[in-house]
């Protein structure tokens, strides 16, 4: 469970690196991507047990591969674009899209809880929209939306495919991220030393070691608790903006991520009584 709540920790840091690297989209991503190769790729092939001759992998990794790597993108731009806390509203929905794509997908049952669960998100998001009157922050609030699909997608791959390696995954998908970027940088000039900083803490803090952890914590604690914890994400994020960038958020806002957040815990507090009962 520590590991867990470490790598939700880390995970929320995401808003915070990318406003203190100010680069454009494709840099923030190339940069970024660059690192998380190096710290995912060295514990690929140093963590026990690891086949690192085996690179290669089928349709179902390539498609994973290819949904992480919008998700990455979209991500950045949904947390330039708009405010951290509109986007964490929007993610924090991700559990429902994910159950969503796997009744499509898989057949799942749908039960009552999910269907009130999800209205009431779907309410509080709505009323985050309502209170967002920017064009940018639309744009943003778009952008958020697509980044949690392709953030829910791979989570069903997995299920359906559950001998994927998803380090193996998330590392090409930043390596396939870095070779998308790079022709859509900028190259006139390079990076200030702050946003090439900002860039590798979002690479090996937030992404790299984030991901280690909640892989070792993820197969010790039950699905229930992990879900639980990767929501302190979804808090925190919009705090350390508040904190270390007085980014500030309307009552509507705050109301609607409330809502979503509520929804979200009501769900899964349901689903991990569910799960305890047998044991």
């Amino acid at each position: 469970m520590a590991l867990v709540l470490a790598s939700a920790v880390l995970w929320s840091t995401a808003g915070p690196f990318v406003r203190m690297a100010g680069l454009d989209v494709w840099s923030i991503l190339g940069w970024r991507s660059l690192f998380s190769v190096v710290v995912l790729g060295g514990w690929m092939l140093l963590r026990p047990g690891a086949e690192t001759r085996n690179l290669r992998f089928g349709l179902p990794g390539a498609i994973l591969v290819a949904l992480t790597v919008v998700a990455n993108a979209t991500y950045i731009m949904a947390l330039s674009w708009t405010s951290v806390a509109n986007v964490m509203t929007v993610y924090a929905t991700l559990p429902f899209v994910a159950t969503a794509i796997a009744f499509l997908w898989l057949g799942d049952r749908v039960t009552m809880r999910f269907i009130i669960a999800g209205l009431m998100a779907f309410g509080g998001v709505c009323a985050m929209v309502g209170a967002s009157f920017s064009p940018a922050d639309l744009r943003g609030i778009a952008a958020a939306a697509a980044m949690t699909l392709f953030f829910a997608a791979p989570l069903v791959v997995m299920r359906r495919y559950p001998n994927l390696d998803t380090l193996k995954m998330v590392t090409w998908a930043a390596l396939c991220g870095m070779i998308v970027a790079v022709p859509l940088m900028p190259h006139d000039t390079l990076p200030s030393g702050q946003a090439l900083l900002a860039c590798a803490l979002y690479g090996v803090v937030t992404t790299g070691l984030g991901y280690i952890l909640v892989l070792i914590g993820g197969r010790i604690v039950g699905a229930g608790e992990a879900g639980f914890l990767s929501m302190l994400d979804v808090v925190l994020g919009p705090l350390w903006m508040w904190i270390f960038f007085d980014e500030t958020v309307s009552a509507t806002t705050l109301a609607g991520g409330a809502t979503v957040l509520g929804a979200v815990l009501w769900y899964l507090s349901g689903g991990r009584r569910r799960t305890a009962a047998p044991a």
